[in-house]
């Protein structure tokens, strides 16, 4: 999921935006302590939204409308007992801003409930500033749980100058091994997902353990097509605790990322396991923990874990899709999907067919034109093709003007009928900026589209993960006829020279490339978790009914199970989520 929101537009303080804020906040404080619904119904927009997370609920929950969120507010704050709203310390200051449209006075607070702390964001009607349109609360921290780093870090005497004794590579290394314990938490896939996720809960004092099948940390980036880099830019995507070095490019190298988290993972003292895979798992109800058949693919061995939580951070989908295709089996060239392409110098002079128009896709297409192959995308459905810069850069517009934590909480403040709004204005811009190239696509027989409700690419990763490009370069070269274009549509089958046209002509080729992406992740927990859990717990990734993601980073229906993963800046936000929650029920503070 991407972090899309709209653009900030400044605009002329007329009044204390300060104090305008201190007074809703002061007045709401009272209003939650009354427990009257009319009261804290007052202080909201008719057509207001909330979204909670974590704070109140326990859950990622979105609300709409002034008498609903009132009513779950009070009906929360019961056990919740949420007090002293006040101005955040420290985070920027209230300012006057325009969001989804709409002129309000935007501010951060904190607060403290019974067991934690929080910060939130409110917006007020820069109209009516007596009333919120957006409010959003979040849970930062546990009381007397707090993360173990600054002034609160380990003193290390259990190693530093322990003459005599173990030192902390020692203490490391043994630590790793897990032959004293299990681990409270076990990790699967070491990617941004699984490394963020495992650095939060040691940081609170969760024993985690990552395993990743690959044979070394990064792996999951190192081995990917040679010319890969990040399609946002790198200050977006910094991982907690650990800034990237300030003169780093401004997209990385698919190689840069994979050596930073083999660096991550150190620093972050991560146990991890390499060359392991989970092979297979069940859940022990009365003893409330996991039997994770987990094996080492160096030497074959299998060990059975039983940790209290699992964790998947694999990705948000599954192994690649390979799908039948009619007289796929009879090409007599080579067949491969994308991820097992690493570069096209291996086919210069060679003709080649990719099939899918998303963004590896492309970005094979282009690899291999660079290399000398004569190559030809294959479209299969509309796609949505749009700039990296200036049009993929709208997405982070919410961050102008911004320190990054204070970013990602305006990130987490949407609910999706705001969101969608939000979308629409930026796709329109996105659009604006990218005309020439649109045009000039759909010239060459491209079928392009902006999307269910024109929300563009950042609903279609909500929705699919999938179905756009972000332009590196081969639009142009697709424009100016250097990459060929055919539609699927115009292929009766593949034959073993390549794609026989429904016209009777063969489209030759030595290789295809299949750019047909993955299967769901819940076919990957109906592998390794068995059809009942898998059906019991539901799709992953894509909106659920509420407009949240479904079954990330909360609870799910099984118990002990959870899935994260996403863009760099959903790891860094959501991770912190993850944690708390684990960390809470470790500790007796929330029920399994």
């Amino acid at each position: 999921m991407s972090v899309a929101n709209q653009a900030a537009v400044e605009r002329p303080s007329v009044q204390s935006e300060t104090a305008l804020v201190e007074q809703w906040l002061d007045r709401f404080n009272a209003a939650l302590q009354s427990a009257s619904t009319a009261a804290v119904a007052s202080l909201l927009a008719p057509n207001g939204h909330w979204r909670d997370l974590f704070a109140f609920t326990w859950s990622i929950t979105p609300c709409e409308g002034a008498d609903a969120i009132a009513a779950l507010l009070v009906a929360k704050q019961a056990a919740t007992k949420a007090r002293g709203f006040a101005i955040a310390e420290g985070r920027t200051p209230p300012r006057r801003i325009q969001r989804a449209g709409i002129d309000v006075i935007e501010g951060i607070f904190q607060y403290e409930t019974e067991i934690g702390r929080g910060y939130g964001v409110v917006r007020l009607l820069a109209s009516d500033p007596a009333k919120a349109f957006q409010l959003m609360t979040n849970l930062h921290e546990l009381k007397g749980f707090e993360e173990k780093v600054g002034k609160r870090r380990p003193t290390g005497e259990a190693y530093s100058r322990n003459f005599g004794g173990s030192n902390w590579k020692d203490q490391r290394l043994a630590n790793q091994r897990y032959t004293d314990r299990e681990p409270t938490v076990l990790v699967v896939g070491g990617g941004q997902a699984g490394l963020t996720v495992a650095a939060r809960l040691r940081h609170l004092g969760v024993d985690t353990l990552v395993i990743d099948k690959l044979p070394r940390v990064g792996d999951c980036w190192r081995t990917r097509y040679h010319s890969l880099a990040l399609h946002n830019p790198t200050e977006f995507n910094e991982l907690p605790y650990l800034p990237f070095p300030p003169n780093w490019p401004v997209y990385l190298s698919k190689d840069m990322v994979a050596d930073w988290f083999e660096a991550y993972a150190w620093a972050m003292e991560i146990n991890f396991w390499t060359s392991t895979e989970l092979v297979g798992g069940s859940y022990d109800d009365a003893a409330g923990r996991w039997n994770a058949v987990v094996r080492n693919s160096a030497d074959g061995s299998e060990r059975t874990l039983h940790p209290k939580h699992l964790i998947f951070a694999n990705g948000l989908v599954g192994y690649p899709h390979i799908p039948d295709l009619p007289g796929l089996k009879a090409f007599k060239g080579e067949v491969m999907h994308t991820t097992g392409f690493t570069t096209g110098a291996n086919w210069r002079g060679k003709k080649v067919l990719v099939l899918g128009t998303g963004t590896s896709a492309h970005d094979v297409a282009q690899d291999l034109h660079a290399n000398g192959a004569e190559t030809t995308i294959i479209q299969r459905g509309a796609t949505m093709v749009l700039s990296i810069d200036p049009s993929a850069k709208l997405t982070y517009g919410v961050y102008q003007g911004l320190p990054l934590d204070d970013g990602d909480l305006m990130v987490l403040t949407n609910t999706l009928p705001v969101l969608k709004r939000n979308l629409q204005m930026i796709t329109a811009r996105m659009v604006e900026n990218d005309r020439k190239t649109i045009d000039g696509l759909i010239a060459r027989g491209f079928k392009w589209h902006d999307g269910e409700e024109h929300t563009g690419h950042n609903m279609m990763i909500r929705r699919r993960y999938g179905g756009y490009y972000l332009d590196a370069g081969c639009s142009e070269l697709i424009i100016k006829g250097e990459v060929g274009l055919v539609q699927y549509e115009d292929i009766e089958r593949f034959a073993p020279g390549g794609a026989l046209m429904k016209d009777g002509s063969v489209k030759p080729a030595d290789l295809i490339v299949l750019g047909t992406g993955f299967v769901p992740q819940e076919m990957v927990v109906r592998q390794l978790l068995g059809e009942a859990l898998a059906t019991k717990v539901g799709p992953v990734w894509g909106l659920a009914p509420d407009g949240e993601m479904n079954n990330m980073w909360r609870r799910t229906a099984q118990e002990g199970l959870w899935f994260v993963g996403g863009s760099f800046a959903n790891c860094r936000i959501f991770s912190r989520f993850v944690a708390l929650q684990i960390k809470a029920i470790e500790e007796g503070l929330l029920d399994r």
